[in-house]
């Protein structure tokens, strides 16, 4: 064990079962208080799966194959006194982690953060109690600790909304003031910035901060060397599932361990392969995605006057027309064929609720949709869907089928006959998964199911793609490969709305950009 270390990790090797490969091998890291370590590493390359084994959510026999040992002295202690590594084996007789125990020293936010939730707490309030109710926290100080976690991550202000009602922004947030209102002493965060605004992620980064100045260790898990990573004391870049350099940020940025990654390293190039772009005005790479022709493009989505909020919005504004805060109040977008725009703003603004009405997931209280000049009012979703492809902000929710090349082909006969397997391909091949057309859509890392939830939109040509934050979890190579997919489809004739919170992206990719705040759009 490293001297003062909190977690030390040696892997071997670890498989999942009935793969051959290992996911992670010939991999160790050690976690001292008050140490900030980032992971960095590509689509793939097993930051996932470490992160799972460092928090205890995967072990030797329930879910692959472990070689290797895991010491946490300070759960080891509370088991029969033994304060020595675990060490495994692969075999049936491998050490069993204590959950527990592993949890009261280790918190851990996955890259689907809602996944670490309850989903029984009806308030954020009760969300961020339910760890301290489960160890029998006093009640007096437990609302205390729940009002200083939510100042930590901005949250005072939505302490009494059902957690189902906040955007996936929020929601990270709220994950990750639940796994440090336990003060835990190590701290593992997969993808912490995914989906967060500027104003969340100052808030996340500030809440790392003062836990490393109350001495708990702190791992990020990371397809993006940013402003957190580049405060780190320590880099490992992950490759291939193991350790292909280690050192400094100094020492490694730059370099060609980090660059062969595909770790996105916005501090030093923006998002594309050159100097950081400017902010305003139409960019070179966004004008030559225009389709060609001198005819003047026509408007492929008009929305007139959209006012939009939620029943129990409505129920509290008894009965009233008036929105609040982060629904839509009389808003106006008119997109034409081959233009690119992004929608940027904070959390909770109302940027996925603006995306579901263009394909009538939802239906305006009052104005108009229009999709090629025809008002979608009264016709089901399934035939809007024809002409708009939206692109879900967490693509599980959009993934159902047994392999990744059905996933593509479902429905796609409808509209393309017998060259529906034809096109299933080439937008799989877009998307870089031509390779993986016989594997489960669940046993791909989040960032490929983001792609082949692409794959699925692309496939079917839509005359509107509407894209909710497409970059989240992509590293270099899968923002490369959503540049392509993009352009590909306003050049053929495509208009393309896409909300990101990703702003250098925005302006190196989209024609114009929006800020939707208060319920209204304007132009930056």
């Amino acid at each position: 064990m490293t001297a003062a270390a909190l977690l030390e990790a040696r892997i071997e090797a670890f498989s999942y079962h009935g793969e051959d490969r290992p996911v992670l091998h010939d991999f160790a890291v050690a976690a001292g208080p008050g140490t900030l370590t980032a992971v960095l590493g590509g689509s793939g390359s097993g930051k996932s799966t470490l992160g799972r084994l460092l928090a205890g959510w995967l072990s030797g026999g329930n879910a692959g194959r472990f070689t290797g040992s895991l010491h946490l002295p300070a759960a080891s202690r509370g088991a029969a006194g033994d304060s020595g590594p675990l060490y495994f084996h692969g075999g049936a007789d491998d050490p069993r982690i204590n959950p527990a125990l592993w949890s009261e020293q280790v918190g851990f936010v996955p890259q689907d953060a809602a996944a670490l939730l309850s989903t029984v707490a009806s308030t954020v309030a009760e969300e961020l109690a339910f760890g301290l109710e489960n160890r029998g926290m006093d009640r007096q100080l437990m609302r205390a600790e729940v009002a200083r976690a939510a100042d930590a991550a901005g949250l005072t202000a939505m302490l009494g909304r059902d957690p189902a009602t906040l955007s996936g922004g929020e929601l990270r947030r709220l994950a990750v003031a639940c796994s440090a209102i336990t003060r835990p002493g190590v701290l593992v965060l997969d993808e912490p910035f995914g989906s967060l605004d500027n104003a969340g992620a100052a808030s996340v980064r500030a809440l790392v901060r003062g836990l490393l100045d109350s001495g708990t260790a702190v791992i990020v898990l990371s397809q993006a060397a940013d402003e957190l990573a580049f405060s780190a004391g320590h880099w490992l870049v992950l490759d291939g599932g193991t350790v292909t350099a280690r050192g400094t940020p100094g020492e490694l940025a730059g370099g060609p361990a980090l660059l062969r990654s595909g770790v996105v390293v916005p501090a030093l190039a923006g998002f594309r392969s050159g100097p950081r772009l400017p902010a305003a005005g139409p960019l070179p790479a966004a004008a030559s995605c225009r389709p060609g022709g001198a005819d003047a493009p026509a408007a492929v989505l008009d929305l007139e006057s959209v006012t939009f909020g939620y029943p129990a919005e409505r129920r509290a504004r008894r009965g009233t027309r008036e929105t609040l805060q982060g629904v839509l109040g009389g808003l106006s977008l008119a997109v034409t064929a081959g233009e690119i725009v992004a929608v940027t703003g904070p959390n909770g603004a109302g940027k996925s609720t603006l995306l579901r009405h263009f394909n009538g997931l939802l239906r305006p209280d009052l104005g108009s949709v229009r999709i090629q000049g025809k008002d979608i009012a009264g016709i089901p979703t399934g035939r809007v869907a024809d002409l708009v492809g939206l692109l879900f902000q967490h693509p599980r929710d959009q993934l159902f089928e047994r392999t990744v090349l059905r996933e593509v082909l479902f429905g796609l006969d409808r509209t393309f006959g017998a060259a529906a397997d034809t096109k299933a391909r080439a937008a799989l091949a877009a998307v870089g998964l031509d390779d993986q057309l016989h594997i489960h859509p669940y046993e791909l890392p989040s960032s490929r199911q983001r792609l082949l939830a692409l794959a699925t939109v692309l496939a079917r040509e839509p005359r509107l793609l509407a894209l909710d934050e497409p970059t989240v979890g992509l590293d270099r190579h899968g923002l490369e490969r959503l540049d392509e997919a993009v352009c590909a489809a306003a050049k053929r004739g495509a208009a393309v709305v896409m909300v990101t919170h990703e702003l250098d992206y925005a302006r190196a990719t989209a024609h114009r950009i929006l800020d939707l705040r208060n319920g209204t759009l304007r132009e930056l």
